[in-house]
């Protein structure tokens, strides 16, 4: 019965090791996209409110898209959240597949830059590292949902049919929103889908709200 008990708490504490990890990696992802916002460097003696104005009009695009980066990491983290919410177990490829989901959630900060900096430029190579990271990072909250929710691998407790289908759209969702953007800026109008991404979280909640209902009233 002591051996159990002490089986049990270490399981407890090794999980609670991996959510506090997961947790400050998101948290330092999202404090590295507002560091990236620098002020302007001005001389302050001479500096003048029409300078300050030309230079805040230049950071328009670093503001757009450190609020894109920071609501696709706030909405990884809350899936995450209530991904693990669920958990009682793990395994050494849990582990694996939630380090490498943050190694994509750790090179936002970059790929948000980047694509910050030469975005109004409509360059494409930009564009496609920002899509590129968004889809890795999606993928991997869907193989790692995969894996978590596999009832074969007896990790999860309390999740039903409802919510496993629903989680996974949630993974996949976003990333497939950023493919359809891309396509639309490399092939049809870069112009037109420069506006999209700011425009995802809306999409999100509207997309992920419908299929709630839907996946309600067929597993009602």
């Amino acid at each position: 019965m002591a051996d159990k008990l002490h089986a049990e708490l270490k399981k407890e504490f090794q999980l609670e090791r991996l959510i506090l990890f997961s947790d400050a990696v998101f948290a330092i992802a999202i404090t590295l996209l507002a560091i990236e916002i620098k002020v302007p460097e001005l001389d302050r003696h001479t500096a003048t409110d029409a300078q300050l104005s030309e230079n805040l009009d230049e950071m328009v695009p670093k503001f757009i898209g450190f609020f894109i980066s920071f609501f696709i990491i706030g909405l990884y983290w809350t899936i995450h959240h209530r991904m693990f919410g669920f958990v009682v177990n793990y395994t050494r490829k849990m582990l694996w597949l939630n380090l490498i989901f943050l190694l994509a959630v750790v090179l936002m900060p970059f790929s948000t830059a980047f694509y910050s900096v030469y975005i109004l430029r409509f360059l494409k190579i930009p564009v496609i590292i920002y899509v590129i990271n968004i889809v890795f990072l999606g993928l991997m909250n869907f193989f790692l949902w995969l894996h978590i929710s596999n009832p074969k691998n007896n990790l999860v407790e309390g999740i039903s049919p409802y919510e496993r289908v629903y989680f996974s759209f949630r993974a996949i969702a976003v990333p497939v929103i950023f493919i359809l953007t891309a396509l639309v800026y490399l092939l049809v109008a870069p112009k037109l889908a420069v506006w999209i991404p700011p425009l995802i979280p809306l999409l999100m909640k509207l997309i992920s709200r419908n299929f709630k209902k839907r996946l309600q009233k067929k597993h009602a």
